[in-house]
């Protein structure tokens, strides 16, 4: 019986957590990192600050585990992505604001000296940037139509994508984030529906 209940203790902590990781993703989007606190997260979730530290024992370990659940929806397939699919990824992210503002809060606040994610969005755009150096290679071979290589064109893939989710966040009424990437593709000489 004791291992019944400790199983159920484990699994009302992870839930938990949970929460408290959805309740950080909302005061980040709405505060930034800097102006999100501990205590705002804890009062969202209906704990005390203490409560809170019992399950991250610091604002940085809360911050790790909001970009670790995140990178979990985000996750790409262990497939190889085509191009004309990137498109379906910046649909589904039109249909998720709150990450995206969060995504991009903590991204615009990162290139400080000494934020604590600094490092996690340079390997992060590392490895982003090897994806879609592969992915346009599965397309194109060793060049676009354009002349550029993979590796030369990824970054401003990259760039385009998240670009376009800031100016989207800004004014969704006036920019078609997934119609503006799918013109994109146009200019690669994608054909798009």
């Amino acid at each position: 019986m004791p291992y019944r209940g400790a199983m159920s203790a484990r699994v009302r902590s992870e839930e938990r957590r949970a929460e408290i990781v959805r309740a950080a993703l909302e005061v980040i989007a709405e505060r930034g990192y800097r102006g999100a606190s501990l205590a705002a997260v804890a009062e969202r979730v209906g704990l005390t600050q203490q409560g809170l530290l019992h399950h991250f024992p610091t604002k940085d370990a809360l911050l790790v585990a909001v970009l670790e659940e995140r990178d979990q929806w985000d996750a790409v397939p262990h497939t190889r992505w085509r191009v004309d699919l990137l498109a379906s990824l910046v649909e589904y992210n039109a249909m998720r604001p709150g990450i995206i503002q969060t995504f991009s809060a903590l991204l615009g606040e990162s290139v400080t000296e000494g934020h604590p994610v600094r490092e996690y969005f340079t390997e992060r755009y590392t490895q982003v940037r090897s994806s879609m150096a592969e992915v346009l290679r599965a397309e194109y071979g060793d060049r676009l139509p354009n002349g550029l290589t993979p590796e030369r064109a990824a970054p401003l893939l990259v760039a385009v994508m998240d670009g376009l989710q800031y100016q989207w966040l800004l004014d969704p009424e006036s920019v078609d984030m997934p119609g503006a990437f799918r013109d994109f593709l146009r200019l690669l000489g994608e054909p798009v529906d």
